[in-house]
């Protein structure tokens, strides 16, 4: 990507497409588009990006402003995300939503003729008993958890849509498989959000509030791997910038897979995450499980090889992490 190709960044305001903005104004790119749609990010207000007000499952407005703005390159960083409760309570959304979402921002890339798009994926993806650390090859090799998969489901079709677009028209349409994503811009929403924002805020207003415990849902022995947002953008901004050589020998060419897993290589237990909150917070009482409530996928560790292969791996500490994620909850929220 040059300085000043035109790149649209498909969810602006959302953790991912925010932390994709940062890592691209930091790297001196100038002609940035962000569909935003329903708010606005403060913290992007001085960033040279144009906003535009832009409601991605509405085919004709997609189509219109592909049409119109013709961008070089587009990271599709929008979808409908969120941890067991929200997923096992809306399922519905979570499936018709981002296959929406993807469906039309895909194909209006292809129809547009986009150099290069990067669909975010999800570790959610693989088996619930895939083995671990789950390389991209064990994709569609087992039953999926099933507390999230309309979800999954959905992303796995991203996946496919760019393989076989590839295939068919000879685009260069490129996926990265995130694992656990935790950062500035996170949802802290206790109905719908994931497990490390759900326990900060939990720890927080129970150090606020004084109360005795913080409830945890499950046994606390489920393993996750958690990787900061400014390391996925950082992944994300260098798979886009590899060389074309490089792109096609790894990502279009079949059979080798078109996405590429980004993670740390490293995982803890729901209850060491738990630990580590409640120490960074402050919270002086007890942690309890809820043993009656689901633990979702017991292993979620990926194999990050292949990136690693290309070139790049996670910098930012898990420890590091929690401690700029709590400060930004505390003075943003």
């Amino acid at each position: 990507m040059n300085k000043t190709d035109k790149i649209f960044i498909a969810g602006a305001s959302g953790m991912v497409g925010s932390a994709i903005i940062r890592n691209l104004v930091k790297k001196g790119h100038t002609n940035l588009i962000g569909s935003v749609h329903s708010k606005t990010l403060a913290e992007q207000k001085d960033f040279p990006l144009k906003r535009v007000r832009l409601d991605l499952k509405d085919q004709a407005a997609v189509n219109q402003f592909f049409k119109t703005e013709k961008p070089d390159y587009v990271f599709l960083a929008a979808a409908k995300v969120g941890g067991i409760h929200a997923n096992s309570t809306y399922p519905a959304e979570f499936i018709q939503d981002n296959l929406l979402v993807q469906t039309l921002v895909i194909h209006a890339s292809r129809e547009n003729k986009v150099k290069r798009l990067l669909f975010l994926g999800s570790s959610c993806i693989y088996p619930k008993h895939a083995p671990q650390p789950m390389k991209e090859e064990h994709l569609l090799t087992g039953l999926l958890e099933p507390t999230n998969e309309p979800y999954a489901v959905a992303k796995i079709a991203g996946i496919k849509m760019c393989e076989a677009y590839n295939r068919q028209y000879g685009t260069r349409f490129l996926a990265v498989m995130p694992t656990n994503l935790y950062g500035p811009n996170d949802n802290f929403d206790l109905e719908t959000s994931h497990v490390l924002p759900a326990l900060i805020r939990k720890f927080h207003e129970a150090r606020i509030s004084h109360a005795e415990k913080v409830v945890v849902w499950g046994t606390g022995a489920p393993r996750r791997e958690l990787l900061h947002v400014d390391d996925m953008a950082d992944a994300s901004v260098h798979i886009m910038s590899l060389p074309d050589t490089v792109v096609d020998a790894h990502f279009t060419n079949t059979p080798a897979p078109c996405f590429a897993n980004v993670g740390t290589g490293r995982d803890c237990t729901i209850k060491e995450l738990a630990l580590l909150v409640k120490e960074t917070t402050g919270f002086e009482g007890r942690l309890e499980f809820d043993t009656s409530k689901p633990d979702g996928t017991p292993l979620k560790l990926l194999n990050v090889s292949r990136l690693q292969d290309l070139g790049w791996q996670a910098k930012i500490t898990l420890e590091t992490g929690v401690r700029e994620t709590y400060d930004w909850f505390v003075r943003s929220i």
